[in-house]
């Protein structure tokens, strides 16, 4: 990739979360407020357990905690373009035996077919199930239950990785995502291509860019305009994507200095490397002496993987989906020692555990009114080819399945 990264190394303090309670997010602020340094880490989906009367029926198959976050012993600002680095925490003479240029250098080398293995990635669900739970959900929205829904399924595989970073740099190539992450901690993996923020704080102001629209790539300059016309005019895009910012300002506003929150743009049509998406920005100035969790707490888990109304459209969707999404549409990020932070939404990533092994890919789309179950269901496969592109992957097919 072209783009910046930024790296942390070694581990000076950690907070882990396993369990849910009404007072989690309490001692992680205490954590998080022990000492002004760099933290790096994840959030799970279901921290919304810690924050509403939330539940979460099916088995936490990939074995993540809720909360895992380091205080890194060494922070670098790495440009692959120009190879120069930035040492921002750590000891740089220390850093002179890390030949992190090389471990680059080995994964660009690593990053081709001949070292991936063909995985063989078995659907949760299958087609007709995937179709009847959307209808089922239809029904929801039509009795005014609710207005909006992401609804996701899982692909997963029972196998190991022989070398996640490279398969990580793949699935860049693959997709060029601009808040892109790998993390491992301990045998806990996740290999992120993810085209979407979930919040960014600079000094007082913050935004959240929620992405509602897709569609696919064209093959011609005239096709790809085409596209981007369609989906830019698509009435069912448009309202999903507005539906969700709504939400998203008044969330933002919980934590917002009165008067201050906005719409920055609506309806941005974005270009990827495999799909365009429709992305809005609402920003707002936050409230002095809000803290961290504050904010999560006001805004998670983020709009755009749950729906609207959001608590009812997160019983819902366990109710409905076949597994737990566990890191999977939660976030991971970083906060700086001023209290800056950038976090991402975990969507288009691979979740490994190797010491099951469980590789775990989740896909999803939301689901309204307007929404046509079968165009649902492969608006998941698209967002799913990247990554079974990436493993070599091919789906497991059975008598039990239909694809």
């Amino acid at each position: 990739m072209d783009g910046e990264h930024l790296i942390a190394l070694g581990k000076e303090d950690e907070f882990v979360l396993e369990t849910s309670s009404d007072d989690a997010l309490d001692y992680f602020q205490r954590w998080l407020d022990k000492t002004s340094d760099w933290k790096f880490g994840f959030i799970s989906y279901d921290v919304k357990n810690c924050i509403e009367d939330l539940d979460s029926k099916e088995p936490n198959r990939a074995g993540f905690p809720l909360i895992h976050f380091v205080r890194p012993r060494f922070v670098i600002r790495y440009l692959p373009a120009t190879s120069h680095m930035e040492v921002l925490k750590g000891d740089t003479e220390l850093l002179k035996g890390i030949a992190l240029k090389e471990l680059f250098h080995k994964a660009e080398a690593n990053n081709s077919s001949q070292h991936a293995t063909t995985l063989r990635l078995a659907p949760r669900i299958n087609r007709a199930q995937y179709l009847q739970a959307v209808t089922q959900l239809q029904r929801h929205i039509q009795e005014g239950d609710i207005y909006e829904v992401n609804y996701c399924q899982e692909f997963y595989a029972e196998e190991s990785l022989s070398d996640a970073f490279a398969v990580w740099q793949r699935l860049n190539t693959f997709t060029e995502a601009p808040f892109s992450s790998f993390l491992q901690l301990g045998d806990h993996y996740l290999l992120s291509a993810s085209p979407e923020r979930y919040l960014k704080k600079t000094g007082s102001r913050i935004i959240s860019q929620p992405i509602k629209g897709t569609i696919k790539r064209g093959k011609t300059d005239a096709e790809e305009q085409a596209l981007k016309d369609a989906l830019y005019h698509s009435e069912k895009e448009r309202s999903e994507n507005v539906m969700i910012v709504d939400l998203v300002r008044n969330d933002l506003s919980k934590s917002a200095k009165r008067g201050t929150v906005r719409v920055d743009e609506l309806f941005g049509v974005y270009t990827f490397k495999t799909v365009h998406h429709l992305i809005s920005t609402v920003s707002g100035e936050v409230k002095e002496g809000t803290t961290f969790t504050q904010i999560l707490r006001d805004t998670f888990p983020m709009g755009s993987m749950t729906g609207a109304p959001k608590i009812r459209a997160m019983q819902l969707i366990d109710e409905y989906e076949y597994s737990r999404r566990g890191l999977y549409s939660g976030s991971v990020g970083y906060i700086t020692p001023s209290g800056d932070f950038d976090f991402n939404v975990v969507i288009r990533s691979i979740v490994y555990n190797a010491a099951k092994p469980y590789i775990s890919c989740s896909v999803g789309s939301a689901i309204t009114m307007l929404s046509v179950p079968e165009k649902e269901y492969e608006e998941c496969l698209l967002k799913a080819e990247a990554i079974m592109k990436t493993l070599h992957g091919k789906l497991h097919e059975s008598k039990n399945l239909s694809f």
